[in-house]
């Protein structure tokens, strides 16, 4: 099968001859370590395997955060401490969507608007929450930013987890949110939009950002987690370490073309695409992020300042049970074994 590593080995000198003076150092950081991940330039270890006693040389990996061999035992381990942060309560799904007449400032300045934008997205909804006509408490909010459509098109947006309730400092008590309703989404949209305007302060007059995008909606959608939350846990944590697209979904390279898969949204259908080689790098590396940009924040009773009263929560709202920490691993063959270098290449573990 083919792999992102083959897609920059083979048409990655002539996309840096081209624009390599004007890329930004993470992008090239990302193809440089791409390349190496798992080779002979990364050196390696002997692996035995505790099960059948084989051993085999295993590469060292890149461990950059756009790479999709990477990063299996970090997601695991991501998961289990999200699930050690969970109240026993129910959550709510938002997705925060920015106009397209802003993409083009977005990301030319990401450092700067993307945390504007999380920031922005964070403060309103905690605001909203806190109304005794929707919450009346402070919530806790587990924010994601994604930056790709399924095409690997520039579309950022956050995915948030939030708590279905708050806390209530005053009584000291937890308010729980209705079942099916969190906060008004279109009131939620004003706020996310007038709160990252005002972010930006004296900033503004500098971005050039069209006068239309404070006059069109932001696109604001919530939704109940229906069943388990570890559905959405799961989701969110699939590209916490990884970007846009796995080396599964790419089905061929050739002729100066590469050919993906991806799931069209309007009738949840998988279908191919074929774009130019040059185009395939360019829309990837669009989702690199700079250099220790934190993707991943949390606000709210998920705010590092607020671990104690987490913890206090945790066991107000269900006495005597202690949070589980063990990670939900079924038993057999792990299921991140496609993508461990360190499985066994000869048995089942």
């Amino acid at each position: 099968m083919p792999e992102l590593a083959e897609v920059f080995a083979r048409y990655g000198p002539a996309y840096l001859d081209k624009y390599g003076p004007a890329m930004l150092p993470s992008h090239r950081r990302a193809m440089q370590d791409i390349l190496r991940c798992r080779t002979d330039a990364m050196g390696g270890q002997v692996f035995c395997c505790p099960h059948c006693g084989r051993t085999h040389y295993v590469y060292h990996s890149c461990r950059n955060r756009s790479c999709p061999k990477c990063h299996h035992e970090q997601t695991r381990d991501w998961l289990v401490e999200r699930r050690q942060e969970l109240l026993p309560v129910s959550y709510f799904h938002l997705v925060f969507t920015v106009p397209q007449e802003l993409h083009a400032c977005l990301r030319s300045r990401q450092t700067e608007l993307y945390a504007c934008f999380m920031q922005a997205a964070a403060q309103a909804t905690l605001q909203l929450a806190a109304d005794p006509h929707y919450v009346g408490g402070k919530v806790g909010i587990l924010c994601v930013l994604h930056t790709w459509g399924r095409t690997l098109s520039y579309h950022p947006h956050l995915h948030c987890l939030v708590t279905g309730g708050g806390f209530h400092a005053p009584s000291q008590q937890w308010r729980s949110a209705r079942p099916n309703y969190l906060v008004p989404v279109k009131a939620l949209s004003r706020m996310v939009r007038d709160t990252f305007k005002n972010l930006l302060g004296p900033r503004l007059s500098s971005l050039n950002i069209p006068p239309s995008v404070w006059r069109v909606p932001w696109n604001v959608n919530g939704q109940p987690v229906r069943g388990t939350v570890d559905n959405v846990l799961n989701y969110l944590g699939r590209y916490v370490h990884r970007i846009a697209i796995t080396n599964n979904r790419i089905l061929a390279v050739d002729d100066g073309r590469v050919t993906f898969e991806y799931k069209d949204t309007s009738d949840q259908q998988w279908k191919r695409m074929t774009l130019e080689a040059e185009e395939y790098l360019r829309r990837f590396l669009q989702h690199v992020l700079p250099h220790s940009f934190h993707k991943v924040r949390c606000y709210g009773l998920w705010s590092p300042t607020h671990r104690p009263l987490l913890r206090r929560l945790q066991l107000l709202l269900v006495p005597h049970q202690e949070p589980d920490s063990s990670p939900d691993v079924p038993a057999g063959r792990r299921p991140e074994a496609q993508d461990d270098p360190a499985s066994c290449r000869t048995c089942p573990y």
